[in-house]
């Protein structure tokens, strides 16, 4: 039996992780969007299973609107991406500092 607890442990893995990939690789933008993507889905993860256990729904519609906004951050996010190595050839995050004003 799967208890709230395993759920819990999962979506605390799951953060850790995306957490140690902001902090180790600072370098390339698509594994920051992944990271940040990563960190979203261990949070819905608590969301789902704590609405689960408790026997109300409210978590699981919150969950739809944190995956809109994911969908759109991505959306958004790839789209800066692909106009920046358009326009620099590189997605290394320490080189793209030169678009200071």
């Amino acid at each position: 039996m799967i208890t709230l607890s395993h759920y819990i442990v999962l979506g605390t893995i799951l953060f850790c992780i995306s957490v140690a990939g902001i902090f180790i690789n600072r370098k390339n933008v698509i594994v920051l969007l992944m990271s940040i993507e990563l960190m979203l889905l261990a949070v819905n993860t608590n969301f789902v299973a704590f609405s689960r256990f408790l026997g109300n729904v409210d978590g699981q519609v919150f969950v739809f609107f944190i995956l809109t906004v994911a969908a759109a951050e991505s959306a958004i996010g790839l789209a800066i991406l692909v106009t920046l190595f358009r326009n620099r050839a590189t997605i290394n995050v320490g080189e793209l500092d030169s678009m200071k004003g």
